[in-house]
């Protein structure tokens, strides 16, 4: 079971790690609700090393990303999110097998936790529908970016839309 730590933390334990040899990988996301496109994506990630590191993103990063609901919207684009806060997204990751450590990351933080992390790998979805977060900022800070598939028929947006037609707000 994994961590949850602070970001100098984790580039303690990452450095640490990397002295005896460990490949370090890194993903970062959401994660609202945890499905088995996030579990599948989590444990191909893990593939590609040894130490999988996971920054969740910030409720003011996730509001940036998917928005923070709107009245004038159909019923299912008015969900507040983040659904689950930032804190409890952390530790529900860090109970998954596959993940070694997390830590919380607005946006902003991304560039420069990876530089300082250096791992060998991110790992992102390839989806079309899913935010590039990695992208630009992977190769600029020199680590291989892999872009995975997700499981067809699992996302967020599904289980909430799910959730409002099942409530009737629709």
């Amino acid at each position: 079971m994994g961590k949850v730590v602070s970001q100098q933390d984790l580039i303690l334990q990452c450095r640490e790690r990397r002295k005896h040899g460990d490949k370090i990988i890194f993903a970062a996301g959401c994660f609202e609700f945890l499905h088995p496109g996030h579990i599948r994506l989590l444990e191909q990630a893990r593939s590609h090393g040894e130490i999988l590191v996971v920054a969740v993103l910030s409720d003011s990063s996730v509001r940036e990303l998917v928005g923070a609901g709107d009245e004038k919207e159909p019923a299912r684009k008015k969900v507040k999110r983040p659904v689950t806060p930032a804190a409890e997204r952390a530790e529900i990751l860090a109970a998954l097998a596959a993940v070694d450590y997390v830590t919380q990351a607005d946006l902003a933080d991304l560039p420069g936790l990876l530089a300082q992390l250096r791992p060998e790998t991110a790992v992102e979805s390839a989806e079309p529908s899913s935010p590039a977060l990695l992208a630009r900022v992977a190769p600029a800070a020199g680590v291989v970016l892999v872009r995975i598939p997700l499981e067809p028929g699992h996302s967020t947006a599904a289980i909430i839309e799910r959730i409002v037609q099942l409530s009737g707000s629709e």
